[in-house]
């Protein structure tokens, strides 16, 4: 049994343990706050990764020309662990403020300029998730992909976080492929390979628009008549204003022209899906919607428990890196990359006033 395996050696426990010992190396000296603080960061590091892995395979499976059904649930189960990874991580912070503000100001120092601002696997998830260049907040003017490239030493560390960066900006982004899937979405029994496929698509479109609209009336008409609403003319304006948006919307008025028709095509795909998720072929569809949108919220709760985190521990001062702190976190808040997602819970109908199905026997269960 001399080579049998240990739980150590499989781990790498004998190195994993040598590093916390941050910039001098050693733990001998140290303070129990220093310790505490490179601990869990290592470990938010360790989520990050096992992240970046999990959104890949998602990627990859969802990415193919043609997504066979039951491939539909390996990407269910990635997202739903990436998920389930960064509720961890929110409640992780709670660990993180067992750290006093003394105790963190008896070290500060010495980490400054270093900075959370400078995790570049922070940056590399952001990225391969779909974040746009022109999307992402600036502090000072500076971008925060560039400042990692910038302040990236020659250390094996900093060659990793540039090369990092470099190669993520060519990946195909989850967003992306999201988007091409959603595409494909059989309509009314219709893909984008049928002939009449755009024509199919504006029918059920135009048809959604007109049952929204009569929708639409009869909330009204029902506020009017049993609330005591003081400016009639003003509601009667909210409501045409939702309409006008909605079909802006679903038709892609919104996006240059040259992206309209397979922005069109995606939404249309993505509310079709919502709006008949009880048919067995968009079980599955309905649920990876469900979870796409739950990992953007828990990205959203990642942040907004961070910048607490950070206000309770340094207040609103200048971060270590030199940036405004909890003033550059919150507006990170206002980041959504699935925002069409969300946008579609806007105009969803009840399901007796959705259009009449077409082709339902398309949706059925499929027998080999």
């Amino acid at each position: 049994m001399a080579d049998a395996p240990t739980y150590w050696d499989y781990l790498g426990l004998d190195r994993l343990l040598t590093l916390q010992g941050g910039l001098e190396g050693t733990e001998d000296g140290m303070l129990a706050d220093e310790l505490h603080f490179i601990v869990i960061h290592q470990n938010f590091e360790l989520w990050f990764k096992l992240l970046l892995s999990e959104m890949r395979l998602a990627r990859d499976h969802l990415g193919t020309p043609t997504v066979a059904e039951e491939t539909i649930p390996y990407v269910v189960s990635h997202i739903r662990r990436i998920n389930t990874v960064l509720r961890h991580c929110v409640a992780q912070f709670e660990v993180m403020e067992t750290l006093t503000p003394q105790g963190f100001l008896d070290f500060r120092d010495k980490v400054a300029p270093a900075s959370g601002f400078q995790s570049f696997q922070m940056r590399e998830v952001e990225i391969l998730m779909g974040l746009e260049d022109a999307d992402r907040i600036r502090y000072g003017g500076v971008d925060p992909v560039r400042h990692i490239e910038d302040s990236a030493h020659d250390t094996p560390a900093g060659r990793m976080a540039k090369d990092r960066m470099a190669a993520v900006r060519k990946e195909r982004t989850v967003f992306s492929v999201v988007v091409e899937w959603l595409t494909r979405t059989p309509i009314n029994g219709s893909t984008p390979d049928d002939p009449n496929d755009a024509q199919v698509v504006t029918e059920f479109l135009h048809a959604y628009l007109a049952r929204m609209e009569a929708h639409h009336e009869v909330a009204l008409a029902r506020l009017l008549e049993t609330l005591e609403v003081q400016d009639p003319t003003a509601m009667r304006e909210r409501f045409a204003t939702n309409q006008d948006r909605a079909r802006a919307f679903v038709m892609a008025e919104d996006v240059v022209p040259k992206r309209a028709e397979k922005v069109r095509r995606a939404r249309a795909g993505a509310l079709f899906i919502e709006s008949y998720r009880e048919l067995p072929l968009l079980s599955w569809p309905r649920l990876l919607l469900d979870l796409i949108v739950d990992l953007e919220e828990q990205f959203v709760l990642f942040r907004h428990r961070h910048v607490r985190m950070v206000e309770r521990i340094i207040g609103r001062r200048v971060g270590t890196g030199g940036s405004g702190g909890v003033e550059y976190l919150e507006k990170t808040l206002s980041y959504r990359i699935f925002g069409d997602l969300w946008a579609i819970r806007a105009i969803l109908l009840p399901n007796e006033r959705l259009p009449a199905l077409k082709a339902p026997e398309y949706y059925g269960y499929r027998t080999p």
